[in-house]
């Protein structure tokens, strides 16, 4: 897979126009099956730097970052206190639209790579993904964000990794993605973009999906086209398990 991989990537990139830097990249795959005995998966992102006569003498070494966006959704955040026996709510914050999962891999630090306005405008990572406002009502925001980064981090839908991304050679890179078990279903976003001395000179984006096959993927499609016949066929597995548990018992 990652020998086809490489060898599209060299017809991609013979065929790329010459202006400056140019980024050609190509995923190990670009479908995810979740069947049943899926544990999580890691994919691989290969890349070329295709450069023309202007940059040839660049001396500045390059810097790559590659950010995985998964679908987006809405969460809720609350902040609890104890209050005698009980904890209550004393605030909450709602994260409008913002990816499940997101992982950002680089070659070094992000921090080593761009400076703070770099990293904000371009959402270099975790704490750029969050540096601008967010949708919603921003109550006690700083730290509601450090606590839904805290939680997805805790989970591995929330991922850095500052020597993810690995030069081959001068400008051929891969890079590595891992997806939990956990990772819901859609399209995963993958942006790639390269820079020296802390300036962006080109950006690439691609895409793959994480969708259900087999038994799950018939058991989904049949909950959300066809509600009431799932819910008699639910009904009638439940009744027919309970018989049989029963004539087992009663045997014994």
């Amino acid at each position: 897979m990652k020998r086809s991989a490489l060898v599209l990537l060299a017809c991609l990139a013979s065929m790329a126009p010459a202006m400056a830097e140019t980024l050609v990249t190509s995923l190990s795959t670009y479908r995810v099956a979740i069947n049943s005995n899926y544990t999580g998966a890691s994919l691989v992102l290969f890349g070329s730097i295709e450069r023309d006569a202007r940059t040839a003498t660049r001396a500045a070494p390059y810097d790559l970052v590659v950010t995985v966006r998964g679908p987006r959704r809405t969460a809720l955040v609350r902040e609890k206190e104890p209050f005698g026996p009980l904890w209550i709510t004393r605030g909450q914050r709602r994260f409008v639209d913002q990816p499940v999962y997101l992982a950002v891999v680089s070659s070094r630090p992000i921090a080593d790579i761009a400076g703070a306005p770099v990293r904000e405008r371009l959402k270099l990572g975790l704490e750029a993904e969050f540096a601008s406002p967010l949708p919603g009502p921003n109550i006690m925001g700083e730290d509601f964000i450090d606590a839904f980064i805290r939680l997805r981090r805790q989970q591995s839908l929330f991922q850095e990794d500052p020597e993810g991304v690995v030069f081959l050679t001068q400008n051929l890179f891969r890079a590595k993605i891992d997806l939990p078990a956990i990772a819901p279903t859609g399209l995963y976003e993958v942006e790639t973009i390269l820079l020296s001395d802390g300036i962006a000179l080109s950006r690439q984006s691609t895409n793959f999906e994480v969708e259900k096959t087999g038994f799950e993927q018939a058991t989904v499609v049949l909950a959300r086209d066809h509600g009431f016949l799932y819910g008699l066929i639910a009904a009638a597995s439940a009744l027919v398990l309970g018989w049989l548990a029963t004539v087992v018992f009663r045997r014994e």
